[in-house]
Parts: structure tokens; sequence; C-alpha cells
């Protein structure tokens, strides 16, 4: 239990003032507000971005360009070692096909992840980027890479962070996000992905990625076997980032699903991810857009705009949650009923051509 002396009064009175909030009154939080109690101040740090009952939405996929990958995170069910007989490479036609559809179905945002896969040089995901730039304009827009596969590319190709950022920007990718951290604690990473970078080496090349002039977001993954004390690690982190940088777009944190992983587990409940949304939300101060994951939460994530959560994406594929037990609905219209059911108006947020 938290060892803080604060009371609900104490942290409402500090975010009614726009007072900033420890951690330890975060960690008091946790334990000891109710689900109500998070409700209502999550939606009043809400309020100082968005107009109640206003939502936004994106229609994405999430192209899995290669299945290949030697990070071998235990809580992963996607990848396929070099040399096995399921890894897959996507080439340039199959890449188009893929965004083809997505336009047809009415989004408009694409995001890349695949893994660490040694077999690609540098020139198949700048060759590929630059050919969508060219033949889509700004008709849609692409996450390219997550920081993980950049930091990996970058390393396979002998380049410091700030040359490789500026090859991908030459290449017309305007966004790298946030993916790849699940967990900023390197007590995590020694546990579940020790071939992956460390914390500090995670913010270095997200630093050089904004420092480069692009596009990034703070991602997060719950759900595993992180306490209390690791998430509260991980939010401070991106909230101190932030800080330095302000190159953070928005937050969007899911949870971990457990099935046909070698780590295994047993899923979170909704009620514990919303109680974890709320708490974002209330924490980070100078982030203004956070997410609520329907991947991962179906039509239940809707109920995180009561959370504090102000934007979500309608996705129509991810291999890599899909192979850990995530289900995708391509009924848009009945998951956004549900969010006219919850008092908001959802309107669509087109980041193409941005």
């Amino acid at each position: 239990m938290s060892t803080s002396t604060a009371t609900f009064e104490d942290v409402r009175i500090k975010l009614r003032e726009q007072q900033r909030i420890s951690t330890e009154d975060a960690r008091w939080l946790w334990h000891n507000a109710s689900d109500a109690e998070l409700r209502e101040l999550a939606s009043s740090v809400r309020s100082r971005f968005h107009q109640p009952g206003s939502c936004t939405y994106m229609v994405m996929r999430i192209i899995n360009y290669t299945n290949v990958c030697v990070a071998q995170c235990d809580y992963c069910a996607f990848y396929r070692l070099p040399g096995d007989k399921e890894g897959y490479v996507l080439s340039q036609d199959q890449v188009f096909a893929r965004l083809d559809e997505l336009l047809a179905l009415g989004g408009d945002l694409a995001a890349f992840n695949g893994g660490f896969n040694p077999h690609l040089p540098l020139d198949y995901y700048c060759g590929l980027f630059a050919a969508i730039r060219s033949r889509y304009g700004n008709r849609l827009e692409f996450y390219a890479l997550t920081v993980a596969e950049f930091m990996y590319l970058a390393d396979h190709a002998k380049l410091d962070y700030a040359t490789a950022a500026q090859r991908f920007k030459e290449a017309g990718v305007r966004w790298i996000t946030g993916g790849g951290s699940e967990i900023l604690t390197e007590n995590f990473r020694s546990r579940h992905s020790k071939f992956k970078y460390t914390v500090a080496e995670y913010f270095e090349a997200q630093r050089a990625i904004v420092q480069a002039g692009l596009k990034t977001t703070a991602t997060m993954v719950i759900g595993f076997d992180e306490t209390i004390d690791e998430r509260l690690e991980h939010l401070e982190r991106t909230r101190r980032f932030q800080d330095e940088t302000g190159g953070l777009a928005s937050f969007l944190c899911w949870t971990y699903k457990p099935y046909f992983t070698q780590l295994g587990g047993i899923e979170i409940t909704t009620a514990e991810y919303l109680r974890h949304l709320a708490l974002s939300r209330i924490y980070l101060d100078n982030i203004s857009r956070i997410r609520t994951s329907v991947l991962t939460q179906n039509e239940r994530a809707l109920e995180g705009l009561l959370y504090g959560a102000d934007d979500f994406d309608l996705p129509i594929e991810d291999e890599v949650t899909q192979k850990a037990g995530a289900t995708i609905s391509l009924d848009f219209d009945r998951i956004l009923v549900v969010a006219r059911k919850l008092g908001f108006e959802p309107a669509y947020r087109s980041v193409a051509g941005h």
C-alpha cells in the first residue's frame, strides 16, 4: 500500500488548480480511489484539452510486413525465427493491396509493425515507404515502424539514430510511433525481452526521432506480471520525456493478450484496464490525446471515454494481437453507437496530410 498521506480531496484540489500530481499521489489513487472517483478526476483533466461529450476516432490497419524476428519476447505469439518455414516478408504489391482495401473501407491510416528481421536491409524499408508516399501522396498516412524496430534497423545498418531518422525522413516518413515499449523498466525488459534495447536506449532513439522533425507517440501495454510501481515508473518516464521534448502526439495503452504465448497468464479485466486508463489521464498532464484500445478491449474500450480517453481507432487488421487472442469487428457503425449511448459524439479524425 502507498505510504502517502494524501487524501482524495487533496488530489482533487491539486487538479482543480491544475497542479501536477506526484507519483506518490498516483500510487495512493490506485490503491484507494473508487472507480467513480477516478472517473471524476480523469474527466476533469480531460476537460482541459477536449469538450465534454466530444471524441474522435480513426479507421486504420496495422500491416505486419514480416513475422521474422530475433527479439524472442516471451509475450509474443506472432514471431518466427529466421529459417522457419512459416516466416514471410510482404512484397510492395501485397502492401499496396492492403492499403487499397483500407481506403475502400473508409480508413486513411496504416501502421507498420513486424519485428527484428536480420534479412531485411534498410533499403527495403526506405524503398517501401518512398513507394507508398509516391503512390498515395496525402490520401493516407502511415506510421512507419515502431521505435524498437527503428533502433534495430539503425544498429543493423551501423548508423547512429540521428542519421537513420534522416534517412527515413528523406523516404517520405512522417511518423515513427512509440511501439515496442511495453513496460519501460529495466527489470521488466530483463524478464521478458532481454534481446530488446534498454530503456535509456529507447528514449535516446525516440529523442533522435523528435529532433529529426518526425512525429511520434507514447504507448504502453499492461497485464503481464508488472507491478503498480513498474507501471508508475513507465508513466513517470513518459511524462518526463514529454516535458523535455514535447514530441509525443498521443498516449495509447492496451492490454496484453496471453493466449498462445510462451509467457501465458490470465488476461486482466476491463475494469482494471479502465482504472489504469484513468490514472494515465490524470498523471500525463502534458499529453493532450489519450487513446483507448478497441483492438484489445473491443466495444468495452468505449467506456474508456468515461475514464479520461478522448480518442480511439477502429482497426481492420493486426496479426500480432490477433495471434495472441484479439478479435476484430468490422461493424464500425455498431461500435460507434456504443460511444453515442455513453454520451459521446464521435467525429472522424484524419491524420492524412498532417
